[in-house]
């Protein structure tokens, strides 16, 4: 065993390949029906270091290694999210709030409960550090105590609970997931206009917002041929037009246009066909469908579907590599729409490294900008700083000729290896000082106190959620962007598929939450 770890502690590209392979190994287990996923690589990587120290063979995984898994996780989630994150910024800015105002509540917590224990105040901001599993804070923590060791000694403590006890709640948070299973499926439906006032296709597009969409139109006085409902295309009565989006607000449609037409015209492919084209052109990547230029095939496109979802194409939707898109033309036409698009499955896998590296080196630079503060200052961090990029990155798609998304497969791949090569490494560092910390004098004071502050900060995010009106699989991505932790996302990810609105609830709350915590940190190691 000793020949082992020595070998371990001397290579640290094999330790980290080892610790992969056993959390994968791990990670098969199931807790109560659910796969404990990437996460196991966390605790298998605490335990291996745990018994290392034991051994007198200490295993650490280099600082480089943790950090380039954590900005390669961060960046990419920033990807994936960017599309739809800013528009949930109009209805998720109150969740936002109500995370930093948890945070604060915590620290709060934090300060009470440790001073009633007789804990030091660099002590009782690492334990804050690691009860909600933020590194950046631990540093923060650090730099400011008078005993750079006292946060330190917390962290390590507090920090597996932190973790454990936010998976409870991300559990809690999806028990009834199967009652949300997915969001309202998108559903077509031709409708007979009734109404005598005309209308645009592009005044009902607007008055939706884009989440539906009008494809096919037959007019009344054409009842043998179905064309493309274009933009500036008048309803009138009798007219038949299809709608597709969410079926509540097809049917909020259907009332105000007319009925539902016993003449389905998306059966009819006499003058439209449709099919699913991959949208491989790496030219086309991050434009928006209205400046695909679909128009002049005489093309339209209906749907996206990205990773397992459909979304609706409405002309400001941006487009990435990977996406699959319904379009819809005469059949004579489908052939140069598909050549045009790309529809390669070959190209989808393409991590478009040039992105990759710039977002990634543009997101640690803007991790290292000192933010001053009244005695001090702070910077956000690679993590945070990546993944504000990744998000700017992901919702543009393009700058210049630069193309700065990836396709959605693409993206999920790296997230995965950065997370767990981070998890890996953070496992390892944790494991180190794991066992002399929970042995020594302070460590049951630590523990109880680390154990409040994450219970507290579950509890009252999970209230805050509920009371934001927040959909199980957005908490359960909240929970994790409240905590700043990979783990806690991957076991989301796990239990929901990867479901998009975790990644979008992990997103929204990130950086509020990691700013709070950096600040707050400081200030609680400060005090005297």
């Amino acid at each position: 065993m000793d020949s082992v770890l020595a070998r371990l502690a001397d290579e640290p590209v094999l330790l980290l390949t080892c610790l992969l392979a056993l959390g994968a190994s791990l990670g098969r287990i199931r807790l109560l029906g659910v796969p404990i996923g990437p996460a196991a690589v966390l605790f298998g990587a605490i335990g291996v270091s745990s018994l290392g120290t034991a051994r007198d063979h200490p295993l650490q995984l280099p600082e480089a290694v943790g950090t380039l898994g954590l900005v390669m996780f961060a960046y990419t989630v920033g990807v994936i999210s960017g599309p739809t994150f800013f528009g949930s910024l109009r209805t998720g800015w109150r969740l936002m709030a109500a995370v930093a105002l948890v945070v604060a509540a915590a620290a709060g917590v934090a300060y009470a409960v440790g001073e009633a224990l007789g804990l030091t105040p660099p002590v009782i901001a690492g334990s804050f550090a690691g009860a909600l599993t933020n590194t950046p804070a631990l540093a923060a923590a650090s730099e400011r105590a008078a005993d750079p060791g006292g946060p330190t000694i917390g962290y390590s403590i507090t920090y597996l609970w932190g973790v454990v006890g936010m998976m409870l709640a991300v559990a809690w948070a999806l028990r009834h997931d199967s009652e949300e299973a997915v969001d309202e499926p998108l559903v077509h439906q031709t409708i007979r206009v009734d109404r005598e006032a005309p209308v645009t296709v592009r005044e009902l597009t607007e008055r939706y917002g884009g989440d539906v969409a009008f494809t096919r139109l037959k007019h009344q006085h054409a009842a043998s041929h179905t064309q493309l409902a274009g933009e500036d295309e008048v309803l009138a009565q009798r007219d038949l037009v299809t709608a597709v989006g969410p079926r509540g607000l097809v049917e909020q449609v259907t009332a105000e246009l007319g009925h539902r037409s016993s003449h389905n015209i998306v059966e009819d492919r006499h003058d439209l066909d449709y099919r699913r084209i991959t949208l491989s052109n790496a030219t086309l990547a991050g434009r928006t469908v209205h400046e695909l230029g679909l128009d002049r095939y005489g093309a339209t496109a209906s749907r996206v579907r990205r990773g397992d979802v459909d979304l609706v194409a409405h002309p400001g939707f941006v487009v990435q590599m990977g996406d699959r898109l319904r379009v819809i033309c005469p059949e004579s036409t489908m052939a140069t729409v598909g050549t045009y698009l790309g529809d390669s499955e070959r190209g989808i896998s393409d991590i478009n490294p040039t992105g990759l590296a710039l977002g990634m080196m543009l997101g640690v630079l803007v991790g290292m900008v000192p933010v001053p503060l009244p005695g001090g200052g702070f910077s956000l961090g690679a993590a945070a700083g990546t993944l504000l990029v990744g998000l700017l990155f992901g919702h543009l798609g393009r700058i210049g000729p630069v193309v700065t998304s990836m396709s959605h497969g693409a993206a999920s791949s790296l997230s995965t290896f950065g997370m767990i090569t981070f998890l890996a490494y953070a496992g390892t560092v944790a494991g180190s000082r794991f066992a002399d910390a929970v042995t020594s004098q302070l460590g049951w004071k630590v523990a109880v106190l680390g154990f409040v502050v994450t219970t507290v900060a579950a509890v009252a995010l999970s209230v805050a959620a509920r009371l934001a009106r927040s959909r199980p699989r957005q908490t359960a991505g909240v929970l994790g962007g409240a905590q700043t932790q990979p783990a806690v996302l991957a076991y989301a990810n796990e239990r929901t598929g990867a479901d998009l609105r975790v990644g979008i609830g992990y997103a929204l709350v990130y950086p509020a939450a990691m700013i709070t915590k950096i600040v707050l940190a400081q200030i609680l190691a400060g005090l005297s």
